[in-house]
Protein backbone atom coordinates (compact mmCIF):
# COMPACT_ATOMS: atom_id res chain seq x y z
CA UNK A 1 0.00 0.00 0.00
CA UNK A 2 1.43 3.16 -1.19
CA UNK A 3 1.35 5.99 1.43
CA UNK A 4 1.81 9.70 1.86
CA UNK A 5 4.98 10.12 3.30
CA UNK A 6 5.95 13.85 2.32
CA UNK A 7 4.54 17.32 1.85
CA UNK A 8 5.65 20.88 0.38
CA UNK A 9 5.28 23.55 3.07
CA UNK A 10 3.87 26.35 0.84
CA UNK A 11 3.40 29.65 2.24
CA UNK A 12 5.40 32.13 0.46
CA UNK A 13 2.16 30.74 -2.14
CA UNK A 14 1.44 31.12 -5.94
CA UNK A 15 -2.32 30.36 -5.98
CA UNK A 16 -3.87 29.40 -2.77
CA UNK A 17 -4.74 31.46 0.18
CA UNK A 18 -1.93 32.08 2.91
CA UNK A 19 -3.62 30.17 6.67
CA UNK A 20 -1.29 33.03 8.36
CA UNK A 21 -0.27 29.88 11.32
CA UNK A 22 1.52 30.91 13.79
CA UNK A 23 4.45 28.91 15.70
CA UNK A 24 1.11 27.49 17.82
CA UNK A 25 -0.85 26.64 14.27
CA UNK A 26 2.03 24.99 12.77
CA UNK A 27 3.05 23.14 15.49
CA UNK A 28 -0.22 21.59 15.60
CA UNK A 29 -0.37 20.77 11.89
CA UNK A 30 3.46 18.97 11.90
CA UNK A 31 1.83 16.76 14.68
CA UNK A 32 -1.48 16.13 12.48
CA UNK A 33 1.92 15.09 9.77
CA UNK A 34 3.47 12.78 12.11
CA UNK A 35 0.44 11.07 13.16
CA UNK A 36 0.18 9.74 9.46
CA UNK A 37 3.80 8.92 9.02
CA UNK A 38 4.81 12.28 6.81
CA UNK A 39 8.74 12.05 7.25
CA UNK A 40 9.56 14.79 4.61
CA UNK A 41 8.89 18.54 4.23
CA UNK A 42 9.73 20.96 1.13
CA UNK A 43 9.65 23.95 1.41
CA UNK A 44 8.16 24.63 -2.06
CA UNK A 45 10.27 28.39 -2.48
CA UNK A 46 12.41 30.57 -0.02
CA UNK A 47 10.70 33.37 -2.43
CA UNK A 48 8.32 34.20 -4.89
CA UNK A 49 8.48 37.37 -6.78
CA UNK A 50 8.87 40.26 -4.09
CA UNK A 51 7.86 38.28 -1.17
CA UNK A 52 10.56 36.13 0.87
CA UNK A 53 10.29 33.14 4.04
CA UNK A 54 13.27 34.46 5.46
CA UNK A 55 15.30 37.77 5.26
CA UNK A 56 17.95 37.18 2.48
CA UNK A 57 19.76 39.95 2.04
CA UNK A 58 20.59 38.64 -1.45
CA UNK A 59 17.29 39.18 -2.85
CA UNK A 60 16.09 42.41 -0.99
CA UNK A 61 19.56 43.63 -2.60
CA UNK A 62 19.10 42.12 -6.31
CA UNK A 63 15.14 40.77 -6.67
CA UNK A 64 14.12 44.24 -4.36
CA UNK A 65 12.24 41.87 -2.06
CA UNK A 66 10.48 42.67 0.46
CA UNK A 67 11.31 42.25 4.06
CA UNK A 68 9.38 39.35 5.73
CA UNK A 69 7.28 39.65 8.93
CA UNK A 70 9.10 35.43 10.45
CA UNK A 71 12.35 33.65 9.44
CA UNK A 72 9.68 30.14 8.31
CA UNK A 73 12.58 28.51 7.67
CA UNK A 74 14.00 28.41 10.92
CA UNK A 75 10.89 27.86 12.29
CA UNK A 76 10.17 25.02 9.90
CA UNK A 77 13.70 23.48 10.85
CA UNK A 78 12.71 23.61 14.45
CA UNK A 79 9.17 21.60 14.30
CA UNK A 80 11.21 19.13 11.55
CA UNK A 81 14.09 18.38 14.54
CA UNK A 82 10.70 18.11 17.68
CA UNK A 83 9.16 15.81 15.37
CA UNK A 84 11.67 13.47 13.62
CA UNK A 85 11.22 15.05 9.88
CA UNK A 86 13.93 15.87 7.18
CA UNK A 87 13.62 19.50 5.55
CA UNK A 88 14.02 19.97 1.89
CA UNK A 89 14.85 24.03 1.07
CA UNK A 90 13.18 25.07 -1.62
CA UNK A 91 15.15 27.36 -4.00
CA UNK A 92 13.89 30.84 -5.16
CA UNK A 93 11.43 31.66 -8.17
CA UNK A 94 11.20 35.08 -9.86
CA UNK A 95 7.82 33.64 -11.85
CA UNK A 96 9.54 35.42 -15.13
CA UNK A 97 7.63 33.99 -17.86
CA UNK A 98 10.42 31.40 -19.31
CA UNK A 99 10.51 32.77 -22.76
CA UNK A 100 12.24 36.32 -20.74
CA UNK A 101 14.30 34.38 -18.33
CA UNK A 102 17.96 34.98 -18.21
CA UNK A 103 18.84 31.46 -17.20
CA UNK A 104 22.78 32.73 -16.08
CA UNK A 105 21.49 35.43 -14.16
CA UNK A 106 18.72 32.93 -12.47
CA UNK A 107 21.56 30.72 -11.64
CA UNK A 108 23.61 33.07 -10.43
CA UNK A 109 21.38 34.57 -8.24
CA UNK A 110 19.54 30.98 -7.15
CA UNK A 111 23.74 29.86 -6.46
CA UNK A 112 24.18 33.12 -3.98
CA UNK A 113 20.82 32.18 -2.53
CA UNK A 114 21.35 29.06 -1.52
CA UNK A 115 24.96 29.88 -0.41
CA UNK A 116 22.99 31.91 2.04
CA UNK A 117 20.61 29.43 2.79
CA UNK A 118 23.26 26.50 3.56
CA UNK A 119 25.34 29.85 5.99
CA UNK A 120 22.27 30.33 8.01
CA UNK A 121 20.65 26.70 8.22
CA UNK A 122 23.07 23.95 6.99
CA UNK A 123 24.02 23.38 10.34
CA UNK A 124 20.61 22.26 11.92
CA UNK A 125 19.63 18.67 12.05
CA UNK A 126 17.03 18.63 10.21
CA UNK A 127 18.18 19.72 6.79
CA UNK A 128 18.46 17.10 4.68
CA UNK A 129 18.31 18.00 1.21
CA UNK A 130 17.29 20.57 -1.82
CA UNK A 131 14.59 21.52 -3.84
CA UNK A 132 14.72 23.15 -7.36
CA UNK A 133 11.07 25.46 -7.56
CA UNK A 134 10.99 25.47 -11.54
CA UNK A 135 8.28 23.06 -12.45
CA UNK A 136 8.79 22.42 -16.29
CA UNK A 137 6.89 19.48 -18.42
CA UNK A 138 9.28 19.24 -20.90
CA UNK A 139 12.40 20.19 -22.93
CA UNK A 140 11.90 24.16 -22.38
CA UNK A 141 14.37 26.67 -22.64
CA UNK A 142 17.87 26.17 -20.83
CA UNK A 143 15.61 24.60 -17.63
CA UNK A 144 17.25 21.39 -17.57
CA UNK A 145 21.07 22.48 -17.75
CA UNK A 146 19.83 25.09 -15.40
CA UNK A 147 18.73 21.91 -13.05
CA UNK A 148 21.69 20.41 -13.83
CA UNK A 149 24.25 23.69 -12.52
CA UNK A 150 22.11 23.86 -9.29
CA UNK A 151 21.41 20.49 -8.28
CA UNK A 152 25.46 20.33 -8.83
CA UNK A 153 25.95 23.46 -6.85
CA UNK A 154 23.60 22.04 -4.10
CA UNK A 155 25.43 19.21 -3.84
CA UNK A 156 29.01 20.83 -3.68
CA UNK A 157 28.12 23.22 -1.25
CA UNK A 158 26.46 20.70 1.06
CA UNK A 159 28.54 17.64 1.42
CA UNK A 160 26.32 15.69 -1.56
CA UNK A 161 23.10 16.20 0.00
CA UNK A 162 20.28 15.27 -2.00
CA UNK A 163 17.89 17.24 -4.82
CA UNK A 164 14.49 17.05 -5.49
CA UNK A 165 12.56 18.07 -8.43
CA UNK A 166 8.96 18.23 -9.21
CA UNK A 167 7.75 18.55 -12.89
CA UNK A 168 4.98 17.84 -14.60
CA UNK A 169 3.30 15.57 -16.65
CA UNK A 170 1.27 18.57 -19.99
CA UNK A 171 -1.82 16.75 -20.07
CA UNK A 172 -5.20 18.42 -21.62
CA UNK A 173 -5.37 20.18 -17.95
CA UNK A 174 -2.25 21.89 -17.71
CA UNK A 175 -3.20 24.98 -17.63
CA UNK A 176 -6.81 25.05 -17.85
CA UNK A 177 -6.66 27.03 -14.43
CA UNK A 178 -5.12 29.65 -16.38
CA UNK A 179 -7.82 29.63 -18.93
CA UNK A 180 -5.52 28.13 -22.07
CA UNK A 181 -6.29 24.97 -23.96
CA UNK A 182 -3.64 22.94 -24.26
CA UNK A 183 -2.72 19.69 -26.00
CA UNK A 184 -1.25 16.58 -23.98
CA UNK A 185 2.02 15.46 -25.01
CA UNK A 186 1.98 12.49 -26.94
CA UNK A 187 3.34 9.52 -24.80
CA UNK A 188 6.26 9.31 -27.29
CA UNK A 189 7.31 12.75 -26.99
CA UNK A 190 7.02 12.59 -23.16
CA UNK A 191 9.40 9.74 -23.18
CA UNK A 192 12.38 11.31 -25.79
CA UNK A 193 11.95 14.45 -24.25
CA UNK A 194 12.55 13.17 -20.23
CA UNK A 195 15.03 10.99 -21.71
CA UNK A 196 17.28 14.28 -22.80
CA UNK A 197 16.38 15.62 -19.87
CA UNK A 198 16.96 12.97 -17.36
CA UNK A 199 20.45 12.65 -19.10
CA UNK A 200 21.36 16.18 -18.46
CA UNK A 201 20.68 15.99 -15.07
CA UNK A 202 21.55 12.87 -13.76
CA UNK A 203 24.31 13.31 -11.42
CA UNK A 204 23.06 16.39 -10.04
CA UNK A 205 19.20 15.49 -9.43
CA UNK A 206 18.23 12.71 -6.87
CA UNK A 207 14.77 12.52 -6.71
CA UNK A 208 11.82 13.27 -9.12
CA UNK A 209 8.36 13.59 -8.03
CA UNK A 210 5.82 14.00 -11.19
CA UNK A 211 3.18 16.04 -10.53
CA UNK A 212 0.01 13.53 -11.29
CA UNK A 213 -2.98 15.88 -11.29
CA UNK A 214 -2.71 17.34 -15.22
CA UNK A 215 -3.42 14.32 -17.11
CA UNK A 216 -6.88 12.51 -17.46
CA UNK A 217 -6.95 9.77 -14.99
CA UNK A 218 -7.20 6.60 -17.21
CA UNK A 219 -4.24 7.91 -18.87
CA UNK A 220 -1.91 8.07 -15.73
CA UNK A 221 -0.42 4.98 -15.71
CA UNK A 222 0.79 5.12 -19.47
CA UNK A 223 3.12 8.24 -18.15
CA UNK A 224 4.27 6.96 -15.01
CA UNK A 225 5.41 3.73 -17.18
CA UNK A 226 7.67 5.80 -18.86
CA UNK A 227 8.70 8.23 -15.84
CA UNK A 228 9.35 5.11 -13.62
CA UNK A 229 11.47 3.21 -16.83
CA UNK A 230 13.32 6.62 -17.92
CA UNK A 231 14.08 6.74 -13.61
CA UNK A 232 15.36 3.53 -13.82
CA UNK A 233 17.64 4.08 -17.01
CA UNK A 234 18.89 6.80 -15.65
CA UNK A 235 19.48 5.41 -12.35
CA UNK A 236 17.32 8.51 -10.45
CA UNK A 237 14.90 8.09 -7.68
CA UNK A 238 11.21 8.37 -8.73
CA UNK A 239 8.68 9.72 -6.72
CA UNK A 240 4.69 10.43 -7.16
CA UNK A 241 3.58 13.67 -6.54
CA UNK A 242 0.07 12.88 -5.23
CA UNK A 243 -2.25 16.07 -5.59
CA UNK A 244 -4.66 16.86 -2.84
CA UNK A 245 -6.54 19.66 -4.67
CA UNK A 246 -9.38 19.37 -7.51
CA UNK A 247 -8.35 20.45 -11.49
CA UNK A 248 -11.80 19.20 -12.05
CA UNK A 249 -14.06 21.61 -10.22
CA UNK A 250 -14.40 25.16 -11.59
CA UNK A 251 -13.42 26.20 -8.05
CA UNK A 252 -9.38 26.89 -8.03
CA UNK A 253 -8.82 25.17 -5.94
CA UNK A 254 -10.32 22.61 -3.44
CA UNK A 255 -9.81 19.35 -1.66
CA UNK A 256 -9.79 16.32 -4.05
CA UNK A 257 -12.39 13.61 -3.79
CA UNK A 258 -11.07 10.78 -1.44
CA UNK A 259 -11.75 8.24 -4.90
CA UNK A 260 -9.31 10.19 -7.12
CA UNK A 261 -6.50 10.29 -4.36
CA UNK A 262 -6.98 6.58 -4.11
CA UNK A 263 -7.17 6.00 -7.73
CA UNK A 264 -3.61 8.03 -8.27
CA UNK A 265 -2.09 5.98 -5.11
CA UNK A 266 -3.23 2.31 -6.58
CA UNK A 267 -1.94 3.63 -10.15
CA UNK A 268 1.81 4.85 -8.76
CA UNK A 269 2.15 2.07 -6.62
CA UNK A 270 1.23 -0.68 -9.84
CA UNK A 271 4.51 0.56 -12.03
CA UNK A 272 6.61 0.48 -8.08
CA UNK A 273 7.05 4.37 -7.17
CA UNK A 274 8.00 2.89 -3.45
CA UNK A 275 7.60 7.18 -1.97
CA UNK A 276 4.57 9.73 -2.49
CA UNK A 277 4.83 13.04 -1.86
CA UNK A 278 2.01 15.42 -1.90
CA UNK A 279 1.07 19.10 -2.59
CA UNK A 280 -0.34 19.96 -0.04
CA UNK A 281 -0.94 18.83 3.39
CA UNK A 282 -1.54 21.86 4.96
CA UNK A 283 -4.39 23.14 2.84
CA UNK A 284 -5.92 20.17 1.52
CA UNK A 285 -5.43 17.27 3.18
CA UNK A 286 -5.39 18.22 7.16
CA UNK A 287 -7.67 18.33 9.87
CA UNK A 288 -6.42 21.99 10.50
CA UNK A 289 -7.19 23.14 7.25
CA UNK A 290 -9.40 26.26 6.46
CA UNK A 291 -11.26 24.01 4.24
CA UNK A 292 -13.46 22.06 6.00
CA UNK A 293 -13.32 19.46 3.11
CA UNK A 294 -9.84 18.78 3.81
CA UNK A 295 -11.26 17.37 7.49
CA UNK A 296 -13.08 14.48 5.60
CA UNK A 297 -10.10 13.65 3.54
CA UNK A 298 -7.63 13.32 6.09
CA UNK A 299 -9.86 10.76 7.52
CA UNK A 300 -10.76 8.93 4.71
CA UNK A 301 -6.68 8.96 4.13
CA UNK A 302 -6.58 7.49 7.37
CA UNK A 303 -8.74 4.76 7.00
CA UNK A 304 -7.06 3.63 4.14
CA UNK A 305 -3.47 3.53 5.85
CA UNK A 306 -5.72 1.76 8.88
CA UNK A 307 -5.31 4.29 11.08
CA UNK A 308 -8.43 4.69 12.54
Amino acid sequence: MLKITGTFLDEISWDIPHHNWGVREWDRDFQSMKAIGIDTVIMIRCGLRQYLAYPSEVLMEKERCLAPYSDLPDMFLTLAEKYGMDFYFGTYDSARPVEQVDFQYELDLNKRVIEEAWRRYGHRKAFRGWYLSTEISHRSGNVAETYAALGRFCKDISGGLPVLISPFIQGFKAYADQGIKAESIPLAQHEREWDEIFSCIRGSVDHIAFQDGHVDIRELRDYLEINMALARKHRLDCWTNCETFDRDMPIRFLPIKWEKMWHKLRIAESVGIEKAITFEFSHFMSPNSAYIQAHGLYDRYREYAGLL
